[in-house]
């Protein structure tokens, strides 16, 4: 490994490993199919150490993007497979993150004669695989995929430098946490259980794409109290409300086709870009 350890990963690891492992054990129980195998803690820490060092490097005046999956080639689906497998280190990191900057694409990472090194890259991966996502500098992710769409996540350990933070499951069961809380973190959601799409985390996917910040602040239908914490007049009201979204989630799930999932992404889409104007997008 190139440059001193990242003490950060180390830390996070037995945190990290116990996650997957309760997570990866359950779905087992339930009888689900098509899931990743549990990463061992030597290579958990190994991943987020390169990652880390990779995100503080310059590439072109450019500092790296990457998604990292942990998985073989053999449960990537199609992947796009190197002719020569390239080391995990930080420099190899940085070269090929511009090939994995977009949403949706993961960089395959597996064991290659016990060392870890980079096969390909994939859109395809199991239930419960370890992806860790670059953000930007010193900011990683830890997360795994949940359900079907391979654009839903799940987020278990967010580290910033030599800070970590783990997204707590149990917070969201509490009495007063907000319904609106729990489905945004993914658990105890129907999205979770049955597969459905969760609108709101494609929402806040495509909020921190456009790298703007933003705030989008949801009210009750048919309810016109929060117009009081509003300063008027509004400058940019939208005439009549924009309802393709709300239309779009009341088809029935067996005629959310291919057509029908365009036309949600681009639904999204629009809202979502409100949102990189000055002040909060309102939805209901």
């Amino acid at each position: 490994m190139i440059g001193p350890a990242y003490p950060a990963a180390r830390e996070v690891t037995p945190m990290v490993l116990a996650h997957f492992a309760r997570h990866l054990e359950a779905a087992r129980q339930q009888g689900r199919q098509d899931l990743a195998s549990l990463p061992e803690a030597q290579t958990i820490e190994a991943i987020i150490d390169a990652a880390f060092w990779a995100s503080l490097r310059r590439e072109e005046g450019y500092s790296p993007k990457i998604s990292l999956a942990l998985l073989p080639p053999e449960q990537a689906g199609q992947p796009l497979r190197f002719a020569r497998r390239l080391p995990l280190s930080p420099s190899s990191l940085s070269k090929v993150a511009p090939a994995v900057e977009r949403q949706g694409i993961h960089l395959g990472i597996w064991l290659d004669s016990n060392d870890l090194s980079m096969w390909g890259t994939t859109r395809t991966i199991p239930r419960f695989c370890f992806v860790l996502e670059v953000i930007e500098p010193g900011l990683l992710v830890v997360k795994y995929r949940r359900g079907q769409d391979p654009g839903k996540f799940v987020n278990v350990a967010v580290l910033k430098g030599d800070q970590i933070k783990i997204v707590d499951e149990q917070g969201t069961s509490l009495p007063d946490c907000p319904d609106l809380l729990t489905r945004l973190l993914g658990f105890g959601s129907p999205d979770t259980q049955g597969d459905s799409v969760n609108v709101l985390v494609q929402l806040a996917v495509s909020m921190r794409a456009h790298g703007r910040g933003g705030s989008l602040l949801v009210v009750p239908q048919g309810s016109e109290v929060w117009r009081e914490s509003i300063v008027w007049p509004v400058p940019y009201s939208v005439e009549p409300s924009f309802s393709e979204l709300a239309e779009l989630m009341r088809t029935d799930a067996g005629e959310r086709g291919q057509l029908w999932q365009e036309a949600l992404l681009d639904a999204v889409e629009a809202i979502a870009g409100l949102t990189a104007v000055d002040g909060a997008t309102v939805i209901s």
